[in-house]
């Protein structure tokens, strides 16, 4: 399996909800380095896995919507605990999709699975990753 990654990162507030979370429960912030893994058997036509150039203003994008926000006021996430891993999902789905309508190219078909990590510090992270369904190739 090939893979390759790209890399950026977000800063954003929120809170918890629940007594496990301690002085979390309070508004705090959180900058996250966020990588994002394309895996696929095989190399496209090209010899690459993923256009990195495509790869990279797509996860610039997806970010810019989570960046410098406080989470606890996004409608989207209302009722919700912005965990480090629920975020990482979030970012999944939303790269899944981009990845669904073509966003990063014609040889983005053949991506098989997406891993996306998020690290709080160079001692702790959080990841999502899953196979994608054919229905999600373009």
């Amino acid at each position: 399996m090939y893979s390759v990654c790209v890399r950026d990162h977000i800063m954003i507030a929120h809170s918890f909800r629940g007594e496990v979370f301690g002085p979390a429960q309070r508004l705090h912030g959180a900058t996250y380095v966020v990588d994002v893994e394309f895996r696929r058997p095989e190399l496209d036509a090209d010899g690459l896995v993923v256009d990195i150039g495509l790869a990279s203003q797509t996860l610039r994008a997806i970010l810019a919507d989570l960046d410098y926000r406080n989470l606890d006021e996004e409608p989207a996430f209302q009722g919700r605990n912005t965990s480090t891993e629920f975020l990482a999902r979030v970012i999944f789905d939303r790269m899944a999709a981009q990845l669904s309508a073509g966003a990063l190219g014609e040889g983005a078909g053949a991506i098989t699975a997406l891993r996306v990590q998020l690290s709080e510090s160079h001692v702790a992270w959080a990841a999502y990753a899953s196979e994608l369904p054919p229905a999600a190739r373009p």
